[in-house]
C-alpha cells in the first residue's frame, strides 16, 4: 500500500519561522560583537606594527623622529602613484616612515572605514590606510618650541603617547583634540563634543566595541601607541584620568 506524505500545516510553518527568527535575534548581536572584537584586535595589531616601524626608524636615525610638521593630510600617494614627501600638501604622516613598512595597510583599521566615508566621501578608499593620528609632540618639543632633537630625553617612554585612534591625522591642539582635559570635571576633545565644529566625527574616536547610540557617548574604546612600542586600549573618557604630560613627555613630578 502506497504511503501518503503529510504536508506541513500553516501553523507549523509559522512556528518554525518564529523559532528561526528568535534564534537569529539571539545570534546576531553575538556575531556582531565577535566581528567587532576581531576588528579591534586587527586594529591594535596594526598599531603595534606601526610602533615597531617607528622604533626601527628611531634606532637608525640616532633616535631623532622624522619632521612631520607639514604632514596633516590623509594621502599616501600623489597623482603619479608615488609615495608623497612630507613637504607635499595633503600627505599623511606615515609617508615619513614608508621605508620601514611593507605596505600602507599597516596604518589601516577595519573599524575606521565607516569613519573614512564621513571624512572623505568622494573616494574613502584613499584614506582607509590613514587611521591613526600622530602626536605633534613626538617630533616637536613644546618646552623649546622647536623640533625635538631626540626621544632619548623622554625618560618615561612607557608613558609618552606617539599615536592613537583618531579621526584626524595630527593632534596638536591640547584638550581640543587630545585625550587629556584642562582640569578635573572639564572635557577633553572639545572640538568633537556637542557644539564643536567637528562634532559629527566624535563617534569615530572611541570607535571600538561601541555600546551606545548617543551622538556624544559611545561607551567604546580607543587604542594608544606608546613610545616604548606597547599598545593599550583606552575606555571612553572625558580626560580626568589622562595627564597632559602623556603628550608632552615632561612629567612635572619626576624630573621629566
Amino acid at each position: 500500500m502506497a504511503r501518503t506524505s503529510r504536508a506541513f500545516t500553516l501553523i507549523e510553518l509559522l512556528v518554525v519561522i518564529a523559532i528561526i527568527a528568535l534564534l537569529m535575534a539571539i545570534i546576531m548581536p553575538a556575531m556582531h560583537k565577535a566581528k567587532e572584537s576581531a576588528r579591534e584586535i586587527s586594529c591594535r595589531s596594526n598599531l603595534r606594527n606601526v610602533g615597531l616601524a617607528l622604533t626601527m626608524f628611531l634606532q637608525d636615525n640616532d633616535f631623532k623622529p622624522a619632521d612631520n610638521n607639514r604632514t596633516n593630510g590623509f594621502f599616501w600617494y600623489d597623482a603619479a602613484g608615488k609615495i608623497r614627501r612630507t613637504t607635499d600638501g595633503g600627505a599623511y604622516w606615515g609617508v615619513a616612515y614608508a621605508d620601514y613598512i611593507k605596505e600602507t595597510k599597516v596604518f589601516g583599521c577595519p573599524s575606521y572605514r565607516s569613519v573614512a566615508e564621513l571624512i572623505y566621501d568622494e573616494n574613502p578608499e584613499l584614506i582607509y590606510h590613514a587611521a591613526y593620528s600622530i602626536n605633534r609632540n613626538f617630533f616637536w618639543d613644546p618646552e623649546i618650541d622647536d623640533l625635538r632633537g631626540t626621544t632619548t630625553n623622554i625618560r618615561h617612554q612607557n608613558e609618552f603617547i606617539i599615536s592613537h585612534d583618531h579621526v584626524e591625522p595630527k593632534i596638536e591642539q591640547g584638550s581640543r583634540d587630545m585625550f587629556h582635559n584642562d582640569g578635573p570635571g572639564t572635557m577633553n576633545l572639545t572640538h568633537y563634543r556637542e557644539g564643536g565644529h567637528r562634532s559629527r566625527f566624535y563617534r569615530g574616536i572611541f570607535r571600538h566595541s561601541i555600546r551606545s547610540s548617543d551622538a556624544y557617548r559611545t561607551g567604546g574604546r580607543a587604542n594608544i601607541l606608546w613610545l616604548d612600542a606597547h599598545v593599550s586600549p583606552l575606555q571612553e573618557t572625558t580626560g580626568d584620568d589622562i595627564p597632559e604630560w602623556y603628550y608632552t613627555g615632561h612629567c612635572p613630578h619626576r624630573g621629566h
